[in-house]
């Protein structure tokens, strides 16, 4: 059996943290006296922590000095931090423990391809850590998807080729990434926004096991 590699985003996609980083955010802008609604958030899906802060500024049409927004952005994620306190393995979305499990048992490779920098604490308070086989966070990389650098780095560090690796992102930056790097796409969300992904499910509960089997062979 072929060795392949399978790389996961973390919000939205393995946990459900995507919403605290929602309320954060919305709690920052609401202090700068920018609305910011759900629909907003979606442009924030897969960038990083300074470009989200930047798409928000923009909605308020706020100019900032260098000094202010890394203020805001050190305020942001110590409120983010503060809703991670308690989480633990219920924050994991439905399915997607058995794919990863389903994976380890077939001897394959996994991955954690995040822009968060919180992913290592996340993956330990919920449990799953000792599951991957490497992990490229936000802490790893200069380049914000749809730039590939995080999944090129995480196929790297499991020795795959870009070809043999499987990317599952909730974000559409997160598909272009994958498909700039020549790698299968795999959306879990609305079909709508995700149509540019290889394959689409709603989420892993979609997901049976001659799927996996067929990315496997």
């Amino acid at each position: 059996m072929s060795k392949k590699a399978f790389i996961f985003d973390l919000d939205g996609v393995i946990v459900d943290t995507a919403k605290y980083h929602f309320l954060a955010w919305q709690k920052l802008a609401q202090e700068l006296g920018i609305e910011f609604t759900p629909e907003h958030n979606e442009e924030l899906k897969g960038v990083s922590r300074v470009r989200s802060l930047d798409i928000i500024l923009e909605l308020g049409g706020i100019q900032a000095s260098q000094e202010d927004k890394n203020k805001w952005l050190i305020q942001k994620n110590e409120d983010y931090l503060s809703y991670l306190v308690d989480i633990d393995e219920s924050e994991i979305l439905p399915g997607v423990l058995p794919v990863l499990h389903y994976l380890k048992d077939k001897n394959q490779l996994i991955a954690l391809g995040s822009a968060s920098k919180n992913a290592r604490p996340i993956l330990e308070k919920t449990g799953i850590i000792n599951l991957f086989d490497a992990i490229v966070d936000g802490n790893d990389v200069t380049n914000a998807k749809p730039d590939p650098e995080v999944f090129l780095q995480a196929a790297k560090k499991l020795n795959v080729t870009n070809e043999n690796s499987i990317v599952f992102e909730d974000s559409v930056a997160g598909i272009q990434a994958a498909n700039i790097a020549n790698m299968t796409s795999i959306g879990i969300g609305e079909a709508t926004t995700l149509h540019e992904a290889k394959y689409i499910f709603e989420n892993f509960t979609f997901i049976d096991v001659s799927f996996i089997e067929s990315l496997i062979n």
